[in-house]
């Protein structure tokens, strides 16, 4: 049995249906995984063992009486864990800050909700960036996730403790959002397939809001099958959220044996330009040769105000911060400073007290692009640019099925290397910002190791509602290569 902590979900979802393990073994065995391994990672930061388990047996008393009577998803029995900016009821959720720390989420988010009706086993909470805000998973206030390739190194952020863990074999899949970058980035830079949807198709309900017009709830798990799966379970209408998207279901991996002859790869020569290092450009170019092999062509898109995503971003998403965490003042719920004078000084030290260093300048940037005299001269040109941006993919997708190029523009880099610059910092995901700016999916896939044995991710951005061709990509080049397939050796030894 300890050979299942590497296997795909259809693996697992086949040893459940063939009761060669039950679905309260297999959550038992990730438990204990995390027991021995976790405190070197910090990649959850809330388990409950009963809970888990009580939620395992529920999933084998649904396999043992419905078989035969009704159709069993898929997941029913595997476990997962989700990023810690879900509501999780019963379950402490703290976006990574010290201001939620002790909130107890008394409702489920609906990607909780819906990954709980198929069946799946919550193994607990993974470790954030402060309320997403980060590309390294350094400014949680539960302390850094460690890459499980090298635990000198980040594992990317925001949801790097959804990466670490999957990397390391904690769990076989786990939820992630991304707002500039936060899922694709994380599985890069730990070896992993993560995929951002269409923004709406998933609904943000019960995800605690960063950038409301740019966040968007994914899957993250080792291949595209298995993402494919999960997006399955995910997405959906929901009333409850207003920018969810009305579509008819849709099964995601209904494409991913179709054979690749014919298609056509943009290349935006904005993404193979100068700031990529040379290992990850060895990495891309040679995914990209295997993309021939299998019968693709590349042709050069351009993509010509991609380079104006980076401080486009950085008005909006502030902007939009400034505004969604205004709500934690020390009223209602979340921490409340001990001391103070007044109503005034309560709201001011609980959030001077609350909120860590990255979360704050954010705000103050966000408060000050929003103000009167500056809303028209910052706020109002991000937004047009925002536009322009969208429209160059209108446009290169008038020349191409997919576009394609690197996730992050270096492997994972070493704690403090760029924790002092938050410029060099926001860099981290400048191939990634313009997909959130325009709504479109994308997704990272491994493709490769770089310096010092780390992983390389290649980045696919589809159209708008391209999931299902985007995960037929990565599938048939997962099908003909093993990046996917190789993990830590920390998490072989620890079998």
């Amino acid at each position: 049995m300890s050979d299942l902590f590497n296997s795909s979900l259809r693996e697992l979802s086949a040893a459940l249906a063939a009761k060669k393990v039950s679905a309260v073994e297999l959550a038992s065995l990730f438990l204990d995984r995390i027991d021995r391994l976790n405190p070197g990672l910090n990649a959850f930061i809330a388990l409950d063992r009963d809970k888990t388990l009580a939620q395992a047996r529920a999933a084998d008393e649904v396999r043992k009486i419905g078989a035969g009577v009704t159709a069993i998803s898929p997941l029913c029995g595997i476990p997962l864990a989700h990023k810690d900016i879900f509501c999780t009821k019963g379950w402490r959720t703290s976006c990574g800050s010290k201001i939620l720390e002790n909130f107890v989420s008394p409702y489920d988010a609906h990607v909780v909700e819906k990954l709980a009706a198929a069946g799946m086993v919550t193994l607990g909470k993974l470790n954030m960036d402060e309320f997403a805000m980060g590309s390294s998973n350094e400014t949680s206030y539960f302390g850094p996730v460690q890459n499980p390739w090298d635990v000198s190194r980040v594992p990317g952020g925001s949801s790097g403790g959804s990466a670490a863990a999957i990397a390391a074999r904690l769990a076989p899949a786990a939820t992630g959002t991304d707002t500039g970058g936060s899922i694709r980035q994380p599985a890069a830079l730990c070896g992993l397939t993560g995929l951002k949807p269409t923004y709406g198709a998933v609904s943000r309900y019960g995800m605690i809001a960063f950038a409301s017009s740019l966040d968007q709830a994914g899957p993250m798990a080792k291949s595209a099958e298995d993402c494919a799966l999960l997006l399955n379970a995910m997405a959906g209408f929901d009333p409850r959220d207003s920018t969810s998207l009305e579509r008819s279901t849709e099964d995601y991996a209904r494409d991913l044996e179709q054979p690749l002859a014919g298609l056509r790869i943009g290349l935006p020569k904005e993404f193979f330009g100068e700031g990529m290092d040379a290992d990850v450009r060895a990495a891309v170019e040679a995914a990209l040769a295997e993309y021939r092999k299998l019968g693709a062509t590349a042709i050069e898109v351009a993509l010509p105000n991609s380079g104006l995503s980076v401080p486009a971003y950085y008005v909006i998403a502030p902007a939009e911060a400034s505004s969604n965490l205004s709500r934690f003042d020390g009223v209602r719920y979340g921490y409340r400073a001990p001391e103070y004078d007044d109503l005034n000084d309560m709201y001011s030290k609980s959030r001077a007290q609350g909120f860590g260093a990255e979360v704050k300048r954010r705000i103050l940037i966000g408060t000050y692009v929003l103000s009167h005299g500056y809303y028209d001269a910052y706020y109002l040109k991000a937004q047009k640019i925002r536009r322009l941006i969208a429209a160059d993919f209108v446009e290169a997708f008038k020349h191409c099925d997919v576009i394609m190029g690197p996730t992050s523009p270096s492997v994972a880099f070493a704690f403090g290397a760029k924790s002092a610059d938050p410029v060099q910092m926001y860099l981290s995901d400048i191939y990634t910002i313009s997909t959130n700016l325009a709504g479109l999916p994308g997704m990272s896939l491994p493709c490769g190791f770089g310096n010092n044995n780390m992983p390389v991710g290649l980045q696919i951005i589809g159209n708008w509602f391209g999931e299902a061709k985007m995960l037929n990509v990565a599938h048939q080049y997962q099908k003909a290569t093993d990046w996917h397939l190789r993990m830590p050796s920390l998490a072989g030894a620890a079998q």
